[in-house]
Parts: C-alpha cells; structure tokens; sequence
C-alpha cells in the first residue's frame, strides 16, 4: 500500500514536470497572427470600417424613393355650441348637442429626388473611398503592430543570449575569486586585491539579475501588444540565427522606397483622401444647380361630425395626387461658394499629408538602412574584437596565474572581452531587424 501511494505521487510530480516544461513557445508568425486577431486598436479599426460600410448603403438607398405612412386621430372638445342636431321618431323630434367629436386623417405619400446635381450618386462614390480608407487605416495599424512585435521578438533574442554571456562572464568571476582566495592562503596576494576580485563577481551577479529582469519585461511588453493577461508562462521559441543573417546583402534605399509607394497603406490612404475631396469638390459646386423631385400622395379623413358611416366616409373622402418640384438656388447667402472653397482647401491639405506621408516613408527607411550599414560594419568589427579580447584574455589569465600580472591588468582584460561580446551581440541583431524591417517595406511580409 505505502509503494503505491509513493507510484501516485512520483505520477503526480512527473505530470506537473511535463505541463510546466511544455509551457505554450511563441513564434513570431504566432506572434503576428495573435495580434492581427486580438489587438483592441484593430478591432475598433474593424468597426470603423463596418460603420463606413453602413453609411455607403444607407447613400444607395437614397437613390430609391421614400415612402411613409401616417395617420392622426384628433379628439376636440366644444363646450358652448352654437347649434346641435334633430331627429324625429315616433312623431317627436329630438334635439342634441355634441360637445366632444373627433377627426381622423390616413394618408400614404412618397417623395424622390429626380436630380441633384449628381450629389447623390458622388456620395455613394465619396463614401466607398471612405470605406477602402478605413480598411487602410488598419493595415496601417497592422503594420505598425507588426513592426513593435518584430523589435520587441529581437530584444527578447538578443537579452537571452545577453544573459548566457553574463552567465559565463560570472562562472570566469567565479574561478578568478576561487584563485585569488588560494593565492592568499600561500601569500602571492593580498586582501585588497581579493577584494577587488570579490567585487567583480558581485558585479557580475548584478548584470546577469539585471539581465533577466530585462528579458522579463520585454515578455511583458510583448505580452501587453498581444492583448494577453493570464498567468500562464510566457515564452517565445528561440529561432536558429547565423552570423550570415546579420551580414547578408542590405537592399537599397530607392529600391525599397519605390516598392513602399507602391504597396503601403498610409500611401495608398493619402491617395484616397485626395480622391474624395474632388468628389467633395464635385458636390459643392452642384449646390449651384437645379434639384428636381417628385411626390406623390393618397389622402383620406373621417369624422364624427357626420352621419355617415365611418367605412364610407374613408372611400368618398379619398383624394390622390402627384407633383413635381424645381429649385432653382438663386441666392444662399454664399453657402455654394463657401463649400466649394472649402472642398478645395480640403483637397490642397490632402496633397500636403500624401507628400507629408511620402517624406516620413523615406526617412523610415532611410534610417533603416542606415542602422543596417552601420550595425552590419560594427558586428563584422566586433567579431575580430571578440576574438582578439578572447586571446588577450586568455594570456592574462595564465600570466596572472605566474604572478607576472596583476589584478587590476587581469579585470581590465576581463571587462574588455565582456563589452567586446555584448557589442557583438547587440549588433548582431540589430543588423538582422533592420534589414528585415527593409525586406518588409518592401514586400509587405516580416519573416
């Protein structure tokens, strides 16, 4: 019996091993794809876009003609009449006087705008472009996720392999303190200079917790942009990098440039704008021109007032009737004019904000490539400073182990090969983001 309660408790460590050691590993496309679907800026974007949506069939249905129904019963009260009703029965005449009696009124009608100026039908069209701009605006949004996601993805990488290279900067801080301390059992070293050893190694602690708290929060912050807010452990799957990504070919400004006029949202949004203000243009000076509408009603009333029955009342009360409607603006106190050099101020801002959008473009990408080139140029120089920190190091440590270095020589050459790593990492993956934010700029894909 106790073997058996040991067998459920070893099953039960074992599960709790396995859930926590299976903990959900995020890819960036997992990343992306999360985002696009959940991010709360994109789906009031996706509202937007449905809003804009209605508005354009409620500008269709414009076109058609209206029809209402309406009816008004009315209740009157005449305390002091002038005269009443007879009747005779029987040989008796009978007279009353009604004080309360009522009025009711059916009628049918409908109205169409013939011509307007063609401003119905360059609604419809206005209100199309509004809709496209809306998508736009959350491809803009998506992209602008995207590029966070990317940035946030590489300094997650960046601060693991940080951390691993702090862990072996500490284990080196280790083994010196240990050396040191059998230096001064055998009297080749003194206190201060154990100290100074000691400290390195605390200080070396300090980056490794300083590290991973970096790490940590670059999770939440990735966390955040996906719009999670659970418990569950949160990692991301650490994808193969070679030196050969960070110094593959870097595409240049003018060819990414001309492919991003032609692909990017904000771009094509501007364009849109500009469109819709000569639609605006259009339906201002249309103000100026003739509106022709028909109407057509059907009409019929009863009241209480009459002795005829209220069935027959509605059929000899009935009239029909149909009309058309010209108006001519003569004079509208400037409103015409006044819309219409509104709408061309509106199209001149439009054209601002497109070569406004087009200069920040450019400079975007600008900088990319430039953080690219000189990322690329630093991690190439890094690589040989690695190496040759490596080699110095190494040579101190053994002549420090002789006694023909000293200590402060020895930490010296240590924070050189530390800094040397760090720059090389950190260049490393800022040379990757940056041509890959290219390539998205580009083709419109992160990969």
């Amino acid at each position: 019996m106790k073997n058996h309660w040991k067998k459920i408790l070893l099953l039960i460590i074992l599960t709790s091993c396995l859930q926590t050691s299976h903990a959900r590993q995020w890819t960036l496309r997992q990343c992306i794809e999360y985002a696009l679907e959940n991010n709360i800026s994109l789906r009031k974007n996706q509202i937007s876009r449905q809003s804009a949506a209605e508005d354009v069939m409620q500008s269709q249905a414009a076109l058609l003609p209206s029809l209402s129904l309406s009816s008004s019963q009315n209740v009157t009260y005449r305390p002091w009449p002038q005269s009443g009703s007879s009747t005779v029965a029987n040989g008796y005449v009978q007279s009353s006087v009604d004080k309360v009696y009522y009025n009711g009124s059916y009628a049918l009608n409908t109205n169409w705008t013939v011509w307007n100026g063609n401003r119905n039908t360059n609604t419809i069209k206005q209100n199309k472009l509004t809709e496209e701009q809306a998508e736009l605006e959350a491809a803009v949004t998506a992209n602008s996720i995207q590029e966070q996601i990317a940035q946030l993805y590489v300094q997650i990488l960046y601060s693991t392999e940080a951390i691993e290279v702090n862990k072996q900067s500490l284990a080196t801080s280790k083994k010196n303190e240990e050396r040191g301390q059998e230096f001064l059992e055998v009297g080749k070293m003194s206190k201060a200079d154990l100290a100074q050893l000691t400290a390195q190694r605390a200080q070396d602690e300090y980056a490794v917790v300083e590290s991973e708290s970096n790490l940590r929060n670059y999770k939440r912050q990735l966390k955040q942009l996906l719009q999670i807010t659970d418990e569950e452990d949160f990692d991301i799957v650490i994808p193969k990098t070679t030196d050969q990504m960070a110094i593959e070919e870097i595409p240049s400004v003018s060819t990414v440039y001309a492919s991003a006029l032609e692909t990017r949202p904000e771009i094509q949004s501007a364009q849109l704008g500009i469109k819709s203000s000569e639609l605006s243009i259009k339906m201002a000076k249309a103000q100026y021109l003739p509106t022709i509408g028909l109407s057509a009603s059907a009409v019929t009333n009863t009241t209480s007032m009459s002795s005829t029955a209220w069935a027959k009342q509605l059929k000899t009360n009935f009239d029909m009737g149909a009309g058309i409607s010209v108006s001519v603006p003569l004079f509208d106190n400037r409103q015409a004019k006044t819309a219409v050099n509104k709408a061309q101020l509106q199209k001149q801002s439009y054209l601002l904000d497109l070569e406004d959008k087009r200069t920040t473009l450019y400079s975007t990408i600008e900088n990319y490539w430039l953080q690219a080139v000189t990322n690329q140029n630093k991690f190439k120089a890094a690589q040989t400073s690695v190496l040759s920190q490596q080699t110095s190091y190494e040579l101190l440590s053994e002549q420090f182990r002789l006694g023909l270095k000293n200590i402060v020589e020895l930490m010296t050459g240590k924070n050189n090969l530390l800094a040397a790593q760090q720059s090389e990492l950190q260049s490393k993956y800022l040379s990757i983001l940056n041509i890959h934010m290219l390539k998205f700029y580009q083709d419109g894909e992160l990969k």
